[in-house]
């Protein structure tokens, strides 16, 4: 009986403390929101001591359960993590930025780290610090926002890619292009027919963070494949814990070119025309007023829209997203069409201990390419000509064309608009890049992580450029031409490596990485040449076909250590084998080391209120470089002969082939980097900032040598026989001086500053390079050693007293009483050694206002444009054509020594306002979020260049398709 009343009484206090304990739990709403006002999406909420809580949606709101006075903790990257008390069913918290921790997690090699444990010279840009301005390719978030990162496009066409160089030009001959991973996957930098940029295949909106390695400690986890630096995309993924969320972001714009070269009117002009006592020629003038350059030129539309799904569906966190881009270019006929889809899972299994991540993007492109020789054409016809009214045969086009014949004359300029409407060069471009990755945690060692990486990068692409029959450029019989091609780009990867991570009582934390990597690169090239004729027996059907692959098999290793997070070290190896050279110099082998001090966890220092982070940062690294490189120089490589040069054997005709030149020599080029760096905060990263000085030098330069006449059919054979230097300083600074909660005011402005100095320390023999148009093979650049690379090697102009350049005199520098070869000299770079960017944000309630602005100082350009439009005896050079040229022209006649003369070569310094983009936020429920923003770009440029545009890659300007300046108004919607 006793037995039972205490079971009874047990039962009676279990259920009373039950009851007790669900009466006290109660039902928690609340929002986290930033200092500002703004939402924190994704911030987690749980109760101390316990795995129960909650994730906030995207407008910051969550909801949970949770006992009266239980503590909740409130944390999310980049922000000080809260503990807060449960009082009620409504909670509002405030999140203060932890600047230190802002970008906690960098996204490097094989691997992710602190921060505030990096050794070496590593940039993040989040989604955050992103460029504001809507962006077709993914490039455009992060131009100016780096210091020693320079990006130009070599147009305005739309889609163009930019031309990056990280820390200055990395070679000679091999590809200077940084290394770009997506999500863990090396890209394929050399795209397939019909493709405008690496980054097309990317919907910016679909990238959280990009991280760009700079020094060689960083990069050479890498290997040769990081050669000239890496640039880290981190695609956004779904979150777990979160309803379903949809957001829709859509912009359009308009186009317009603010530029046009200053040539003669059609009045100008026929007053130049009739003050040449030249009757044949006058009698050759036009009746109309027709400005070419507007004739080619359009305003052109633009729109780019993006939905996305996310959220997590039971266990499966998803990110799934659809876009579209479309762009007519400012160059008439010119068309960039894009789709984009992308899908993202990355569910967790066996609690956490086995995490899969996979993501999918899929891109479609339409291209319609405009001839880019109108640009050329339109500044050089003759503007009293009407756009029509030609012969029938040539499509009614104005077309200069012989009285005897009809024909046209075959070095007379083509009318630049039938040069855009007879030609269609289209292509379509599918692009797939995918990975699948798994991340297990070993349950009986959790202090080992095992990762696989299965990766692919396709690309196909196929198009047809077809001119038609009444192509002004067409010769007699002539009845059309077409080229077709399918392209193909297949890279595949295989990762397996093993993380150890091991803290010691908080002292001391070790890392090691031990990994293999297995990448193939397949390329299959094929393309057809077809030409018709009015006879049937004249057409020509010409094949090609190319087909390569190369195989990059890799070991790598990291190890890490710190000790109480104050001394850092990281050490890295790999050992990189790659099938483009000989068995015997295969194998390349790139260490690395980085040591850091975290001043700033010194006691000493631990409470100092100004200088709140300090640190202290050096490194060393090799890398080595073959990118670039063909597939088999090391092996004898046969061409086909032209169609003439056939064998006779009997009746039969053989197609003859000749041998290539060969080097079985050829090895790695090796560069090898030391850099010295700081990071700081001061009043509470109030101010912070980073500040680095490195030196890199490159030996074994791949170039072109000249090797003995009679070995081969050429004289001339690619060869390790140069070294080459970098060295600089960059300094990057952000600051915040306004961060008012209660007044909902902030404002903030970063600034970077890079000098880079390039030289070449060895090189046998001179290196011509830069070819132009006008005189006989002229090239203005010049490889030499002790000099810059791409150095341009002119003649030197001779002045009068006016400061007026004396048509064909230059000087005699060596001496020898006549102008001759000896006399050039090599003056000016086209690459800036100093370039600088600067971004403002301003926030102010519901508004938001930013700017961005570059600036390049010390680079020249050839302006090739001015050097063909600026002799008047080219108006009437030829008998039956006329050609236009410079309003203000000096010359009367160039020889060859002029079009190299330093007359053209200008200064090309600018300083430009990339963006202003100003937003207003409509007034927000839980459920819906609304912003409203216009944008203008490419706003104004300030430079003595007297060219359409002072950036202008490689330095020499000729047929520069301008950059449009672009109005867009945008729109995001949330809910």
């Amino acid at each position: 009986m006793k037995v039972k009343m205490n079971k009874l009484l047990y039962a009676v206090v279990f259920f009373l403390c039950v009851s007790f304990g669900y009466a006290q739990q109660i039902t928690v709403k609340g929002t986290v929101k930033d200092n500002t006002g703004l939402p924190i999406p994704g911030a987690s909420v749980l109760v101390k001591g316990t795995s129960h809580g909650a994730a906030a949606d995207f407008d910051g709101n969550f909801e949970l359960t949770a006992n009266k006075g239980a503590v909740l903790v409130v944390s999310t990257v980049g922000y000080k993590t809260q503990e807060v008390t449960v009082k009620g069913a409504t909670l509002n918290v405030v999140l203060q930025e932890d600047v230190q921790q802002l970008g906690d997690v960098v996204v490097i090699g094989y691997g992710v780290v602190k921060k505030k444990d990096l050794t070496g010279s590593v940039n993040l840009v989040t989604d955050k610090e992103f460029n504001k301005a809507p962006a077709v390719n993914a490039d455009q978030l992060i131009q100016g926002k780096i210091a020693g990162v320079q990006m130009a496009t070599t147009g305005g066409a739309p889609g163009e890619g930019q031309v990056i160089r990280v820390r200055g030009n990395g070679s000679l001959s091999l590809t200077s292009n940084p290394l770009i991973v997506v999500d863990g996957v090396p890209m394929n930098d050399g795209g397939v027919g019909g493709s405008r940029s690496i980054f097309n295949s990317i919907n910016p909106e679909d990238i959280e963070s990009m991280s760009v390695l700079k020094d060689a400690s960083s990069t050479a986890i890498y290997g040769s494949r990081a050669a000239n630096g890496v640039i880290m995309i981190t695609t956004k993924k779904g979150k777990a814990n979160q309803d379903m969320k949809i957001s829709f972001n859509t912009s359009i714009a308009i186009q317009d070119t603010n530029k046009y070269l200053d040539v003669m009117s059609a009045e100008q002009f026929r007053q130049t025309v009739k003050g040449l006592n030249n009757p044949a020629a006058e009698a050759l003038l036009g009746n109309a007023d027709t400005n070419w350059q507007k004739e080619i030129y359009q305003v052109a539309p633009m729109s780019n829209s993006t939905l996305v799904l996310s959220g997590a569906y039971k266990t499966l966190p998803y990110r799934v997203s659809v876009g579209h881009s479309y762009a007519d270019g400012v160059l008439r006929t010119d068309n960039f069409k894009r789709t984009n889809a992308k899908i993202s899972l990355n569910p967790t299994f066996f609690d956490r201990a086995l995490k899969l991540e996979l993501n999918a993007n899929g891109t479609y492109m339409q291209n319609r390419f405009a001839d880019k020789g109108a640009i050329g054409t339109a500044v050089g016809y003759d503007p009293t000509q009407s756009v029509f009214g030609g012969p029938a045969k040539y499509g009614n086009y104005h077309t200069w064309v012989d009285p005897n014949n009809g024909n046209r004359y075959n070095l007379a300029p083509t009318n630049p608009k039938a040069l855009l409407d007879l030609t269609e060069d289209t292509s379509k471009v599918y692009r797939f890049i995918g990975n699948v990755k798994a991340d297990y945690t070993l349950p009986f060692f959790k202090d080992i992580t095992a990762s696989v990486n299965f990766g692919l990068d396709y690309s196909k692409g196929e198009g047809d450029k077809i001119t038609d029959r009444r192509m002004p450029t067409a010769t007699s019989g002539f009845d059309g031409a077409k080229t077709s091609y399918t392209n193909k780009a297949i890279n595949k990867l295989f990762d397996a490596y093993v993380n150890y991570m091991k803290e010691i009582k908080e002292t001391h934390s070790i890392g090691l990485m031990l990994g293999h990597s297995y990448q193939s690169f397949e390329f299959d090239d094929n393309s057809t040449d077809y030409s018709y004729f009015i006879n049937p027996g004249d057409n020509k059907e010409v094949p090609n076909i190319n087909k390569s692959r190369n195989v990059l098999m890799s070991f790598f290793g990291r190890a890490n250590y710190s000790y109480k997070e104050r001394y850092l070290l990281t050490a890295t190896l790999r050992a990189d084998a790659s099938s483009k050279l000989n068995p015997d110099d295969r194998w390349g082998y790139f260490p690395s080391v980085a040591l850091a001090w975290n001043v700033s966890n010194e006691k000493f220092l631990k409470e100092n209120k100004t200088l709140n982070e300090l640190k202290l940062r050096f490194g060393y690294g090799e890398v080595g470089n073959v990118n670039g490189l063909g597939d088999y120089l090391f092996l004898t490589n046969y061409t086909r002969s032209q169609d003439g040069a056939s064998y006779q054997l009997g009746d039969a005709f053989y197609q003859t082939y000749r041998p290539g030149v060969t080097n079985k020599k050829l090895r790695w080029e090796i560069g090898n980097t030391l850099n010295a760096g700081i990071d700081f905060g001061l009043w509470n990263n109030l101010i912070t900032g980073t500040l680095d000085v490195y030196r890199k030098q490159t030996k074994d330069l791949i170039a072109e040598t000249t090797i003995d006449p009679f070995t081969s059919f050429k004289n001339r054979v690619n060869a390790n026989v140069g070294d080459m230097e970098n060295k600089g300083v960059e300094f990057g600074v952000t600051v915040t001086p306004i961060r008012d909660t209660e007044k909902n005011i902030r404002w903030s402005f970063n600034y970077n500053i890079a000098y880079n100095e390039n030289k070449i320390t060895r090189m046998p023999d001179d290196q011509p390079t830069g070819g132009i148009e006008g005189g006989t093979n002229n090239r203005v650049q010049l490889h030499r050693q002790g000099e810059t690379p791409y150095a341009f090697f002119v003649y030197q102009q001779v002045y009068d007293a006016q400061g007026k350049p004396v048509e064909n005199a230059f000087v005699d520098r060596n001496g020898n009483g006549k102008i001759d070869e000896g006399d050039r000299y090599l003056y000016k770079s086209p690459f800036a050694p100093v370039t600088m960017g600067f971004g403002t944000d301003l926030s102010y309630k519901n508004w938001d206002l930013n700017i961005t602005t570059r600036a390049n100082i010390g680079n020249y350009v050839y302006n090739n444009t001015q050097s063909r439009l600026d002799q008047r005896t080219e108006i009437t050079s030829n008998s039956g054509f006329l050609r236009n040229i410079k309003a203000n022209s000096i010359f009367q006649r160039h020889n060859d020594q002029a079009w190299n003369s330093d007359y053209y070569l200008e200064n090309a310094s600018f300083f430009k306002l990339d963006n202003i983009t100003l937003g207003y936020t409509f007034p927000h429920t839980d459920k819906m979020y609304i912003r409203l923003y216009g944008t203008v770009q490419n706003v104004w440029t300030i430079t003595k260049y007297s060219g359409l545009d002072p950036e202008v890659f490689g330095g020499i300007d000729n047929n520069f398709y301008p950059r449009p300046q672009t109005y867009l108004v945008g729109l995001n919607i949330n809910f």
